[in-house]
Parts: C-alpha cells; structure tokens; sequence
C-alpha cells in the first residue's frame, strides 16, 4: 500500500556536502565581504586590468567560441525550457508533482535573490565604457552607482554564473531521478561543474561582466544550491488534491 502524506514523518532537511552550516555562514560572510570591499574602492583595480586585457585579446575565433560556450547560460533560450521538460518528464514517469514542485521552488528562490540583488548594487556592465552610455571605465566598474536612466546597471553579481549552479544543479537532481539513479557519478559532477565553469570565464572575457561579478555570482549560486539541496522535496506538505499525484521522486528507488 502506497504511503500516504498523513502517514509521513516530519520532514528533515536533506543532507548536503560539505555538511554543516558553517560552509553556507563561510559563503555568506565571503559574499558580504567581496561586496564591501568593492564599495570601498577595493578590487576595482583587479576588475580594470582584468577588462583592459579581454579587450586587448579577442581575436574572432577565441571570441565567438566564447559566444558560442556562452549560451550555456542562457536562460529563457536553455535552462528553463531543459528544466521544465525534465520536471515534466520526472513527474510523468513517477506519477508526481513533485518535481514541479521542485522547478517552481528552484524559479521562486532564483527570482526573488539574484534579481534584487543586482538592482541594488547598481553596476554597469564593462562594456558599458564602448557603448551606450560610453561611461569612463573607471566609472563603470564602481559598484552603487547612480547611472543614467534606461542604462545596464544589473552586472553584480553575475546572473549567468549564478544561475547556472542553481539551474544546472537542478537539471542534474532531475536527470538522476529520470535515469532511476543510473547517471554517473562522473556525468552527474560534469552537469554540475562544467557550466558555470565555463560562464565565468566566458562572461569575464566577453566583458559581459566584470571578474568580481563573476566570483559573487560564483558565491552566491553555491550558498542557494546547498539551500535547494536541503530542502526536502519528497516531503514538503502538498494540498489534498494533489494526493493522487503525490509520490517521492528524490529518494524513491
């Protein structure tokens, strides 16, 4: 007999590695950090020579390969039609809504963080010194800028970095769960890593954004990873109506 929601224990938080708060509070306080020295004038100079040099060594075949890699990131194009498929495809197969649940979860926390976050620190792209609006580099890289109206302002910290541990990360728990389990160890860690390795450099050359961008992006999509991975998805309360549908897809064999 089916074990029913009622029936359930109360849920626990799923286990992450490394385990513990203390990596999360490592990453959180890093974040922190990177963000108050930029606002105090530090790194800006890293982020500057870092531009100067991308700028100084693009030659067309290095340049659209990079454009060509860079599409990993790319959200509405990529990872939410390859997540929504698979979140479909799990949830037929083990008669569940849980991983919509899961999608919706993982949209919900994506949208309501990396978005904010670089409204408020207000930072102009690189490029925004060779196109509109031409601001002096040293203008541009300032993070809390006042900028023109209608001017980029959302480079920290890089969404494409961020979102790809968070999007790609989710992509890789679905496919486990699609395969039964039988996705390797070592296609699993390459789904993980590969991508958001490969945006932060792509980014950092293409002067999509500037390298701190791209390494608070990097902290930031691993501390809402570990947070995504605590959650317990097979087991978070679901409406009565969805009872018929409501089966674990994480942990079941």
């Amino acid at each position: 007999m089916r074990e029913t929601r009622e029936a359930r224990e109360k849920p626990r938080l799923r286990p992450v590695r490394p385990a513990g708060w203390w990596w999360d509070g490592l990453l959180l306080a890093a974040l922190v950090g990177l963000t108050v020295a930029l606002a105090e004038g530090r790194l800006l100079g890293l982020d500057l020579e870092v531009s100067a040099w991308a700028f100084a060594h693009d030659p067309a075949p290095l340049y659209w390969t990079a454009r060509v890699f860079n599409l990993l990131g790319q959200g509405g194009m990529l990872l939410t039609p390859v997540s929504v498929a698979l979140a479909l495809a799990v949830a037929w197969r083990r008669h569940s809504v849980r991983p919509l649940v899961l999608f919706a979860g993982t949209f919900v926390v994506a949208y309501f963080t990396i978005g904010p976050l670089k409204a408020w620190t207000d930072r102009a792209a690189p490029s925004a010194s060779v196109k509109e609006p031409f601001l002096p580099p040293e203008e541009a890289v300032r993070i809390f800028n006042h900028l023109p109206a209608g001017a980029y302002s959302m480079s920290y910290p890089s969404g494409h970095v961020a979102n790809a541990i968070v999007w790609y990360g989710l992509i890789a728990l679905l496919l486990v769960a699609l395969t039964n389990g039988r996705l390797s160890a070592g296609w699993y860690r390459l789904i993980r890593v590969a991508p958001p390795a490969i945006l932060l450099v792509t980014t950092t050359y293409l002067n999509f954004h500037w390298i701190t961008d791209g390494l608070a992006g990097l902290l930031l999509g691993l501390l809402l990873d570990r947070l995504l991975h605590r959650v317990p998805w097979d087991d978070v309360p679901l409406p009565a109506a969805l009872r018929r549908w409501d089966r674990p897809f994480i942990s079941a064999p």
